[in-house]
């Protein structure tokens, strides 16, 4: 009877490993757990348990991730994105606002509202922007843009091109700084461009502009395609 029960339960054991297994597989995200049995919890949430491969090394690492989506992702290709997306969205906030006072030679150039002066601009020029911008893509990374190859080297560092004509990453601690800075600014310039975006089209006003004069927006521009049928372009 012994053996019996042994046989039984070990049967039970492997077809409830074998039953979560398949649940994993059906959802495609391996979510964090409330109910785990992993020591620590995570920062950001701290209901939840800590994810398994943020362990705070890296800058700005808090245990936010919800889906589990760095399971399934190379953990350094995804900060390669992060940080890129936050450098460009900085700069194009900060275009946001330098479009509004300054202004190129030229009728195509003269618009005040960065979505205007995004669609009066040439297309060639626009073009050349973006064959520009996936070349020194493709040449710093050598050609190797997947997660499965782009960090095939261990030294390679996320989002370190060598650009440091200042020479600020020399103190390990003033490197460690302005890593987390870049990150926090990042993040925050991500969700700051978004908003600009949408309250651009929703106000058809400049940044500046809408901050020192700033007036309600007419109930109408919220209806279904209100806002994105008067965008005219």
């Amino acid at each position: 009877r012994r053996r019996r029960r042994r046989r039984l339960g070990g049967a039970c054991g492997a077809w409830r490993l074998q039953a979560v297994d398949q649940s994993r597989a059906i959802t495609g995200m391996k979510m964090q757990s409330v109910l785990s049995n992993r020591a620590g919890k995570s920062k950001a949430m701290p209901f939840l348990s800590q994810p398994e491969k943020l362990d705070g090394s890296m800058p700005g690492d808090v245990g936010f991730d919800p889906l589990g989506i760095s399971t399934y992702f190379d953990l350094k290709w995804m900060r390669e994105a992060e940080l890129k997306h936050g450098r460009i969205c900085m700069l194009a906030w900060t275009g946001c606002l330098v479009q509004e006072v300054i202004h190129l030679p030229g009728e195509a150039f003269s618009k005040k509202l960065a979505l205007d002066a995004w669609a009066s601009a040439p297309r060639g020029g626009m073009i050349s922007i973006l064959v520009a911008i996936g070349l020194i893509e493709m040449i710093s990374n050598r050609f190797q843009l997947t997660a499965t190859d782009m960090f095939a080297n261990p030294a390679r560092v996320p989002g370190d091109l060598g650009f440091d004509p200042l020479s600020l990453g020399n103190n390990p601690a003033t490197r460690a700084k302005y890593e987390l800075s870049e990150v926090i600014h990042g993040r925050a310039a991500m969700m700051g461009f978004s908003g600009v975006i949408h309250q651009m089209i929703v106000t058809k006003q400049p940044i500046i502009y809408s901050l020192l004069h700033w007036k309600s927006v007419d109930s109408s521009a919220f209806k279904l395609g209100g806002a994105a049928a008067k965008l005219g372009y």
